[in-house]
């Protein structure tokens, strides 16, 4: 065992690791620039969509659009009173911080996920390469790939939001793909017999009958970020995970219950408003 684990024979991986990203920020330091800078310009938009109305506008607003989307009055009094109950706590800013990050992060992930996910379904050696890919991206410890996005891309909303898109793209990545396959063939072949081009059939026949996996794959992504809350909040993204944090280190009961029920409220609503009406009405 001794030849194995002779430091002089260790394999330098996290040195090529490093000097990987040491090439990047040298070699790129402007295209991350701009890629941040995007990046925190659809963040800054959602928040001021979001902030620059009164609280109760925005909760009417939401409300409406629950009952638009569900036709359901229990759904619609729970957004609506749990809106309510977060502004009474006194987290309307951070929820509203950490909504703009969800909502960037799913709008990234889903714009990215879904033509991946179709040209995972189209050629298999195409899914046969990301497959791994995303093995890896859904399983190594989160806190991995938040020091690379930090050292691209410094402090604030954009680290997490990158940090955030790489674990919930998977999700609508390999949804995408499943709903895209099990498109029954003889309705393929039937719009093929009718002179369908490939771009029609996956316009009018595949994409329609995959759409309740897309769906699922957004509710998937949506949940998938808001557990990256927390974490994203130690690389300075602003949110509900700033209060948990400071509370985790100050071991303060009252304040990490009350912030982290704020999450569970806007993981509920969200999860209410984008659920696919085959998965059921409940509340």
């Amino acid at each position: 065992m001794e030849w194995l684990t002779n430091p002089d024979r260790r394999i330098p991986i996290g040195g090529w690791a490093k000097n990987f990203f040491t090439w990047l920020t040298t070699n790129f330091t402007g295209f991350f620039d701009q890629v941040s800078a995007v990046l925190a310009g659809v963040v800054n938009v959602i928040l001021w969509i979001l902030q620059t109305p009164h609280p109760l506008i925005v909760v009417a607003v939401v409300a409406g659009l629950s009952y638009w989307f569900r036709r359901s009055i229990g759904i619609t009094l729970f957004t609506l009173l749990g809106l309510l109950l977060i502004i009474n706590l006194g987290y309307w800013k951070a929820t509203t911080e950490t909504l703009a990050l969800v909502l960037a992060a799913s709008f990234v992930s889903m714009a990215v996920g879904i033509p991946l996910g179709i040209a995972a379904a189209r050629r298999a050696w195409v899914y046969a390469v990301m497959r791994p890919i995303l093995d890896l991206m859904q399983t190594i410890p989160t806190f991995v790939y938040l020091i690379p996005a930090l050292v691209l891309f410094g402090l604030g909303m954009v680290p997490g939001l990158i940090a955030t898109v790489i674990f919930a793209i998977p999700a609508p990545i390999r949804l995408t793909r499943l709903g895209i396959i099990s498109t029954p063939p003889s309705l393929v072949e039937a719009a093929v017999s009718f002179g369908a081009t490939p771009s029609q059939v996956l316009r009018k026949i595949e994409l329609p009958f995959a759409m309740p996996q897309i769906m699922a794959g957004l509710t998937q992504t949506i949940m998938l970020s808001l557990s990256m809350v927390v974490i994203s909040a130690l690389v300075g993204a602003a949110g509900l995970g700033v209060p948990v944090v400071r509370a985790l280190n100050t071991v303060n009961i009252a304040m990490g219950f009350e912030s982290g029920l704020c999450i569970v409220i806007l993981a509920i609503i969200l999860d209410r408003l984008f659920r696919s009406s085959d998965e059921g009405e409940g509340a």
